[in-house]
């Protein structure tokens, strides 16, 4: 799928320098972070559902633990 993505002027130069550092396009480089971002939120949602469904079971014990 192609996508038109626009970037500040310090968001294309920043990216640019980077691409330049990596030796790799502006699109790779574009295309690693968000695949890096899609997959940080994605651990952090499971996480989130994990300690909502199991906190609930520990909530009198960590009460207990707090004071």
């Amino acid at each position: 799928m192609a996508m038109t993505l626009r970037l500040t002027d310090d968001e294309a130069t920043a990216l640019r320098l980077q691409a330049e550092r990596e030796q790799r396009s502006m699109q790779d480089v574009a295309r690693q972070a968000i695949r890096d971002y899609v997959e940080q939120q994605s651990r952090r949602a499971l996480l989130d559902e994990v300690l909502d469904e199991a906190l609930p079971r520990y909530d009198d014990a960590l009460r207990r633990l707090s004071q």
